[in-house]
Order: structure tokens, then C-alpha cells, then sequence
């Protein structure tokens, strides 16, 4: 076990549990070691803090909650990076933005796409797409 000191306190973490980006998240190239936060609260949305910069945290969710018709399929090179095959599970996940307006925005057009196999997760930009970076939830 190890531990990191971040915006949540001390917080504790087994190594082989990472959530592994191998080129970083848009943005942030540097930072490939996420630990997934246990939720203290329930709901759909959870943390992801950054082992590489401890100051660096995101909070994400599945954006099928929301949106039900939201679905993306990772294509071959997405799932070389994953080190997975088409029968893997591979979970789409997007980044949720708290602005002080409270309004929140999920960005559709750069999911995430998570594989629990492998741990490993890779953030991509959509193209040719109708989804935003800044989508509002629905009322």
C-alpha cells in the first residue's frame, strides 16, 4: 500500500488497483494514475484523483444515465490501447464540470472509455458528432 497526500486528506492505495491512461487525459498527457474515490454519498457521479499530481482531480460519471441513447464502441486501435478484444467490457464514462453557476456539463464529445479487465482507460475525441464538451443535463 501507498499514500498520497491530496485534496481528500491522506488517502491510501494499492498500486495494482490504478486506473491506468496510457497517453494521460486530454489536457494532461503527464498524468496516467488515477485512484477511482469510494463514494461517500450515493449517486452517479465519483472521483478520480490523479497519483502523478495529487492536486489533480476529476469527477466523472456514466453518461447513459443521463443520456439514454448515448453509446459509443471503441474501434480497433481504441481497443489495442485497452488490450482488449470486442468481447471485453469496455464502460464509456465523461467528464462532469460543477461551473459556480452549479450549472453541470458532461463532456460528450471526449469520453472516456474504460476497460475493468485491464484497468486501463483512454479518453478520446469524438468526431463528426453532434455531442458538446460543455452538454447541460437535461431538465
Amino acid at each position: 500500500m501507498r499514500k498520497i497526500q491530496t485534496r481528500f486528506g491522506e488517502v491510501e492505495y494499492d498500486p495494482a488497483n490504478l486506473l491506468h491512461f496510457p497517453a494521460g487525459m486530454i489536457g494532461f498527457p503527464i498524468l496516467h494514475d488515477f485512484i477511482v474515490m469510494p463514494n461517500k454519498k450515493e449517486g452517479p457521479l465519483f472521483w478520480i484523483q490523479s497519483v502523478d499530481e495529487p492536486d489533480i482531480a476529476f469527477v466523472l460519471t456514466d453518461p447513459s444515465n443521463f443520456f439514454l441513447d448515448y453509446q459509443i464502441k471503441p474501434d480497433e486501435s481504441e481497443m489495442n490501447s485497452l488490450q482488449i478484444t470486442e468481447d471485453d467490457d469496455c464502460y464509456i464514462l465523461a467528464v462532469v464540470t460543477v461551473p459556480e453557476d452549479q450549472k453541470i456539463t458532461l463532456n460528450l464529445s471526449a469520453p472516456i472509455l474504460f476497460s475493468p479487465k485491464t484497468n486501463r482507460a483512454i479518453q478520446v475525441i469524438l468526431e463528426d458528432t453532434d455531442y458538446k464538451a460543455k452538454t447541460p443535463l437535461p431538465s
